[in-house]
């Protein structure tokens, strides 16, 4: 889709992106030997020093040179050029504010390989495999993941950015990570109920009680969010470029999925849920927040001056006793 794009050179807007494929000139090349374009001269001089540098950036596998010339919802065009270099990424953390938190488990996956990093065993390896990648596929994560990763861990993830959450917003998805899911027909089977803060109250069960189940319980919905990232990216980008006049470009096939490594417990689940979450809520009520744990992790929202406003697990403003 790069080499079909003029929207990343400054100046080129996507309306006049559009005009030059209305014209016909659906790609770099025909852009460059064109007589004449439909936009004005000075606007002909910078895409014409725009797509003299652009080959030799895609050559040289420069993800972020696009990533920084696109608007956040165009993200998706780099998809399918550096989608042999992709890591979809989310994390999971005890509270929302990095100053007071920290990071509990944290899952990628590079559309072969899921990798699953725990506090306290293992975290300090993610840094050295994260830097293989070219390209992190998140939702919310520039707001709230790779900023909590790098004031928590101090690891400054520099790699491209596709946030679907800006990708998928411009194609009428919200309701947050599990509302965009549902929206396009994506279910969690024993998972549908766990949200973001169910995982806080996992994580403080077995770091209370050493459970493992409620460990593996965490890392199977931590692991879920990132493999379920692949299937709505591709299912955005179907959808982005069926709303091109680009017919050259093929529709992706939805992928297969990978073996799940952790598997959720019902039971672990259904004990939390009775004998924590009250317990829970009146924790949330004395620190005079109001929260609907069962809408938070979908709104993503800032909606309480106790949360930052860069939190993925943003609460609702009712709470019901």
């Amino acid at each position: 889709m790069l080499t079909h794009t003029f929207c990343h050179v400054p100046g080129i807007t996507p309306a006049a992106e559009h005009r030059l494929w209305s014209a016909g000139l659906h790609r770099w090349d025909q852009c460059t030997t064109a007589q004449t374009l439909p936009l004005p001269p000075s606007r002909r001089q910078r895409l014409s020093q725009g797509l003299a540098e652009s080959p030799g950036q895609l050559t040289a596998r420069n993800a972020r040179y696009f990533a920084d010339r696109l608007p956040s919802k165009e993200q998706w065009r780099l998809f399918s050029h550096f989608r042999d270099s992709v890591a979809y990424l989310d994390i999971e953390t005890t509270g929302l504010s990095p100053g007071s938190s920290h990071v509990t488990t944290i899952a990628f996956y590079d559309g072969k390989t899921i990798r699953h990093y725990v506090h306290g065993q293992n975290l300090d390896q993610f840094a050295h495999d994260i830097a293989d990648y070219k390209l992190i596929v998140t939702y919310n994560g520039k707001c709230f993941d790779v900023p909590f990763i790098a004031a928590n861990l101090g690891v400054h993830l520099q790699q491209a950015h596709i946030d679907l959450r800006y990708v998928l917003k411009s194609l009428g998805y919200g309701g947050g990570l599990k509302g965009c899911e549902k929206q396009l027909g994506l279910h969690r089977g024993e998972l549908e109920d766990v949200d973001g803060f169910f995982a806080v109250i996992l994580w403080n069960d077995y770091i209370r009680t050493g459970q493992a189940k409620s460990l593996e319980t965490l890392l199977a919905y931590n692991i879920q969010d990132v493999v379920n990232l692949e299937t709505l990216l591709v299912m955005a980008y179907n959808l982005k470029t069926a709303q091109t006049p680009l017919t050259d470009l093929a529709q992706l096939p939805l992928p297969a999925g990978p073996a799940l490594p952790f598997q959720p417990d019902p039971a672990t689940i259904a004990r939390l849920r009775h004998h924590d979450m009250w317990s829970y809520r009146r924790w949330c009520a004395r620190r005079s927040t109001v929260l609907v744990l069962d809408e938070a992790a979908q709104s993503r929202e800032p909606l309480s001056l106790y949360f930052p406003t860069n939190s993925k697990h943003a609460p609702s403003t009712s709470l019901r006793a």
